[in-house]
Order: structure tokens, then sequence, then C-alpha cells
């Protein structure tokens, strides 16, 4: 009894251990796309005064430049005055002000100890956000405790997987495709153990969200091909190309993106169906694997009907000015939903709700194998010990 105690508490603080390791070894991992500023310093300024003289104003767009006087407080040149030059481009979207008691990112160009110019890039937001992030932090550890910390971990390892293996990757030219089913697989292996161990409940999530992903992946694959979709229709994309990517397959990113985006909802939906399936199999140690598989269908229908919904709503929340815009012009129905952004987004929601939809199913057979068939094991074991 005690040697299975033993292995239970190993398989299910052994996700923690692996997990610290990978983040470690993935904020000590190189990019090789490091940011090198030469005869530069990248550091914070405060705005002491601000000069507006320069600004051209028409109608809503300002252009021309703002000249704010500075002074360093990081860097090389911290506790120095100098002049910084705000450029203003005439996009609401990209331009912004600043005003005296601001503090702001600045390039600063030098030759030896004299500051050649200041151009200021934008507001220093890092102070608020990482307060932002303590208080996130701190509030899922207060109310969650231990899981609070598994979620943590998760959090962190999803967003160094990101930046430190998959950006990259997708950057040096590897298949899209195939390197986000691998990232989504290790992904969902580990955030999943982090939750059960590595037992049967995670064989079974993770058997049923790869399924799912897979059927999304495929989904997603055909209907970009049949609706005509570019990859350029992701923001930001097109810039890509012009600074010197231009062998990349946008398309098959594109392709890529939309099972990502819906993994997260995909293992949701499949570690909720595993959950139950388990509490059904731990009271009911009598219950055949077609009855858990048809418990674990129940609970996947009665979720499916808000989960759709909440693709639904993520991914038309960062579109709702276009639709405000569509509206206001009294464009017909027809020309918008014709439109590439409006069809991209489509794909986005409809396939990954089929993803949700297939995933249900896969992952009640799943776990109505794999749990029960722990069960009828260890009640063999047991009639051969009596």
């Amino acid at each position: 009894m005690k040697d299975h105690f033993t292995k239970e508490k190993i398989q299910y603080n052994a996700p923690v251990w692996a997990c610290i390791l990978f983040i470690l070894f993935l904020f000590f991992l190189p990019t090789g796309y490091q940011e090198i500023y030469r005869e530069a310093d990248q550091c914070v300024a405060k705005v002491l005064e601000t000069d507006d003289s320069a600004i051209i104003d028409t109608g809503l767009v300002r252009s021309g430049e703002q000249r704010c006087k500075l002074e360093i407080i990081s860097g090389k040149f911290k506790g120095k005055q100098t002049e910084g030059v705000n450029m203003l481009n005439g996009s609401l979207e990209q331009d912004k002000m600043f005003y005296p008691g601001d503090t702001a990112q600045v390039v600063v160009s030098y030759d030896g100890d004299e500051i050649l110019m200041v151009t200021m890039i934008d507001h220093n937001r890092i102070p608020m956000e990482l307060v932002m992030g303590a208080i996130f932090i701190i509030f899922l550890i207060l109310f969650a405790g231990r899981t609070g910390i598994r979620a943590v971990l998760s959090f962190l390892l999803t967003i160094l997987a990101l930046w430190k293996i998959l950006v990259p990757s997708y950057l040096k030219g590897y298949n899209p495709i195939w390197m986000g089913l691998i990232f989504t697989l290790i992904l969902s292996l580990l955030i999943i153990a982090l939750v059960y161990g590595f037992d049967r409940r995670c064989a079974s999530a993770v058997s049923g969200t790869f399924l799912g992903v897979l059927v999304t992946c495929v989904m997603g694959a055909v209907f970009t091909d049949l609706f005509k979709i570019h990859g350029a229709v992701m923001s930001s994309s097109e810039s890509l190309l012009y600074a010197g990517y231009q062998d990349l397959n946008l398309t098959r990113i594109f392709m890529a993106s939309i099972f990502i985006g819906a993994s997260g909802a995909i293992m949701d939906l499949s570690v909720d169906i595993t959950s139950a399936v388990y509490e059904v199999v731990e009271k009911r140690p009598d219950i055949g694997w077609k009855e858990a598989v048809k418990s674990g269908m129940n609970v996947g229908r009665a979720a499916m009907g808000t989960m759709t919904t909440t693709l639904l709503l993520a991914y038309s929340g960062g579109y709702i000015a276009l639709l405000m815009v569509f509206m206001a012009q009294g464009t017909p129905l027809i020309n918008i939903l014709n439109y590439k952004h409006v069809a991209a987004e489509m794909i986005h929601t409809v396939i990954g709700s089929f993803g949700l939809v297939t995933v249900a199913p896969f992952t009640a057979l799943c776990a109505g194998v794999f749990l029960t068939h722990k069960k009828e094991a260890t009640e063999s074991q047991v009639r051969e010990t009596k």
C-alpha cells in the first residue's frame, strides 16, 4: 500500500519538476534572433518638457515631430539630460504622444561619450506589465493553492515555448504545420500532466486532445485552400516578407494558427470529459467501458454548447471595430461574408468548433477504455492476491 502511495505521489509531482527544468532550459535557450544595437543603447528616459510646435494637425491625423527634453534614467548615459525626437507618421494606430512626467523607451545613438541622437520608441510599460502579472499570479495562487502554482508553471511554459521554439522555427523556414503539431502535442502533454500527473487520466486527455487537434489541422488546411485564403491576411505578416523573409509560407503558418488557436479550448474540454468519466468510474467500479464512454459523451454534449460560443466571442472580439466599419458604411451582408478577413475568422471559429465537436467522442472513448481498464486490472490483482 505504501509503495502504491509513493508511486502515485511520484507520478503526480514528476510533471512539476519536468516543467521547471523545461522552463529553465527555454529561459536560457538562445533564439538566434537576439536584438543587436551597434553604437546604440536602448534605455529608459523621463520626459521633462515637450515641444509640439512642429506638429501639424489635419483633422484627427497628426504628423511632423514632437521634441522632448529627457533625463536618461538607465543605461550608459544614466543621469544625463538630452533632447529626443518623437516622429509622427499620421497613424492613430502607430503614433504616440508624450507629456511631462511620462517615462519612455528610447534608443540613444552615440559616438564614444557623445550622444548623437535620441529616438523615442514608445511609452515604458514594463513596470505596469510586471505589476499586472504579479497580481494575476498572487490571486491565482491564493484562490487555487497548489493547483494555482501548477497553472502558473503551465502559463510560463506556454509563453516561453511560443517565443523560444515555435516563432524561431517558423522564421527558420521549418514546416509550420508539422512544427505546430509537435508543439501542441508536447505542450498538451506537459500541461495536462500538471493537472493529473503522469497517469491514465493524462494519457486519456492527451489522446483526445491530439486527435481533436489533428482533425482541426486537416479541416483547417482543406478549407483554407477552398476559401482561397492567403496567409498575408494575418496582422503584420506582410511585414515579414519585406523584412527579408520572402521564402516564408504564410498560408501554412495561417493553417497552423487555426489548430494552435483552438488547442486550448480543445484541451479544456478533453480534461473536463476525462475528469467526469474518472469520477463515474471511481463511484461505480463495476461500470463497463461502454457505459463510461456514454457518460463521457453526455458531459461532452453539455459542454460543447458553451465552448463553441467561447471560441466565437474570443475571435470576434478582436474584430469588433471591423464589424462597426461594415455597419457604418452600410456594407451588404453578402460582401461582408465574402471579405477575406471575415472568411479567415470564420475558418478559425467554425473549424475550431469542429475540433471541439470531435474531441468529445475521442476523449470519451479514450477515457472509457483507459480508465475502466485500470479498474479491471486492479480488481483482477485483488482476486489473485486473495
